[in-house]
């Protein structure tokens, strides 16, 4: 390095000072915690953020509104209303209806599980729980179908009443299945959606003929 020694600095340029890292004010959101939030506030957030999804599934269109913020508290109260619904029917009379709960738990879960794996397995881009919670949230028509199948099974259980179930059940089957699709559509590789419906498709029929095929005890 002999050229180096050849080297001067200025004396006009300062070679000292203070090196600062400007920081910013911090907004007031930025320092909010919902640690910190009353728990009335918390309940009535996450209240209407269910309510939020809800209001998707009845409009359904292509959308990542139950992606973003996915919970599983809005599939969990349908399970348990469908499932609460469901038991007491007649093929249940000498068990009160227990396993009759148990059973919609199962196939509606378990359905759900079965389909997301076979959505990861294909390709899907989309996690474990939000399709579990795009999946639960979607039973809401049917939800509403058997709640319009027990006020009409409170009427008579004759032909109109089986024709008019019919109608609202095939309906709600239909809005379960676009509902879903139209929110995991975009999350599957184009060539194999057939694949990804499909069991979509079998796993809300079997809800639908259970809640079709129900008769009070």
């Amino acid at each position: 390095f002999a050229g180096l020694a050849d080297v001067s600095i200025s004396e006009d340029i300062p070679v000292e000072g203070e090196i600062t890292v400007p920081v910013g004010s911090r907004s007031p959101d930025e320092d909010y915690s919902t640690l910190d939030e009353p728990v009335k506030d918390t309940i009535m957030r996450d209240l209407k953020a269910v309510g939020k999804k809800f209001v998707h599934v009845m409009y359904p269109k292509k959308s990542s509104a139950l992606l973003r913020d996915w919970d599983l508290w809005g599939p969990l109260v349908l399970c348990v209303s469908l499932a609460l619904m469901l038991q007491g029917g007649s093929a249940d009379s000498k068990d009160d209806g227990g396993p009759q709960f148990a059973e919609v738990f199962v196939i509606i879960w378990f359905g759900a599980v079965v389909i997301t794996i076979n959505s990861k397995l294909l390709g899907g881009t989309i996690s474990f729980f939000q399709s579990l919670c795009v999946l639960g949230y979607c039973v809401l028509p049917l939800t509403v179908a058997m709640l319009v199948c027990r006020l009409v099974l409170l009427a008579g259980s004759g032909t109109v009443s089986f024709i008019i179930r019919l109608i609202v059940v095939v309906a709600m089957f239909g809005w379960s299945t676009l509902a879903s699709t139209a929110f995991l559509a975009d999350s599957q590789p184009p060539n194999r959606k057939a694949l990804v419906v499909y069991p979509i498709f079998l796993f809300y029929f079997v809800i639908s003929w259970m809640i079709l095929t129900f008769t009070p005890q």
